[in-house]
């Protein structure tokens, strides 16, 4: 047999062969790739589920702790505090308490900032309650003033609610949230807090 003709056979079948290894190599890193692209949207869509959850009972529990901060005004301006009452407002405190500690580990900074600051208010009003409670309030404390920034806290609410939607993809338009920063409805109003809390029928003012 010719050598030559032997070289050309053997090059030839070299050639298909590395023809053929190239073809797998490239089908597996495109595989690869796609394996890994499916896997992060997967993960996407878990972490994005994750927030869902936890901004959803984060909002349900901020507005609970705030209603329940209302009910406990009310309760102190009509009538003594019963064991009842104060374990009412402490267990939608714990409940908040633990969602908030929970969006801490999850949320982005986005969210953060405005959550915090509604967590600052609840706080502070939790605070006053409790002092009033004691009849130790500080200067310029009373029911009044303590239902006017129970009262604050729906605007603060609603914020950090716009802020979850954007982050959950929502709310599209980044200008929306500046048009819809209005209070939520809640069981009162300032002329109502006014009307409710005046210093003249309080004794706790």
């Amino acid at each position: 047999m010719d050598l030559g003709a032997v070289l050309i056979a053997i090059t030839g079948v070299a050639g298909t062969l590395g023809g053929a290894l190239l073809t797998q190599r490239g089908a597996d890193r495109t595989k690869k790739r796609e394996l890994e692209m499916a896997h992060a949207i997967q993960e996407a869509r878990e972490n994005r589920e994750v927030r869902r959850s936890c901004y959803t009972q984060l909002h349900r529990d901020a507005r609970q702790f705030a209603t329940a901060l209302s009910r406990h005004l009310y309760v102190m301006r009509d009538h003594t505090l019963g064991q009842e009452d104060v374990s009412a407002l402490e267990g939608t405190k714990d409940a908040y308490r633990d969602r908030w500690s929970e969006a801490l580990m999850i949320a982005p900074d986005a969210v953060i900032v405005p959550a915090d600051e509604l967590n600052e208010a609840l706080t502070g009003v939790y605070g006053q309650i409790k002092r009033l409670e004691r009849e130790s309030p500080r200067p310029g404390e009373t029911l009044r003033s303590a239902a006017e920034a129970q009262h604050a806290l729906w605007s603060l609410i609603s914020v950090m609610r716009e802020a979850m939607r954007r982050d959950l993809g929502v709310t599209v338009d980044a200008g929306e949230g500046a048009t819809r920063r209005t209070p939520l409805v809640s069981s009162s109003n300032p002329t109502a807090l006014t009307r409710d809390f005046t210093e003249s029928s309080d004794g706790l003012n």
